[in-house]
């Protein structure tokens, strides 16, 4: 990643995170959230948001079985 680009931050169907450079079309699947700064900005960002790394349907089927 070039440290002096601009980044957005997208996060797919399963809540994960990533950074994207604000330039080029969104992949399919990913969605932006609405960060979008330095490398390090979005990153910090992915680090406040992003506290749980298990994919939405895993922490689904773990609730589930929980209950």
């Amino acid at each position: 990643m070039d440290d002096n680009a601009r980044y957005q931050v997208l996060r797919n169907d399963e809540d994960q995170y990533s950074l994207w450079p604000a330039d080029l079309e969104v992949p399919e699947g990913w969605q932006p959230v609405g960060k979008e700064g330095t490398k390090e900005e979005c990153s910090a960002h992915v680090d406040e948001v992003w506290t749980d790394m298990r994919p939405r349907s895993l922490r689904e089927r773990m609730e589930q079985a929980a209950s």
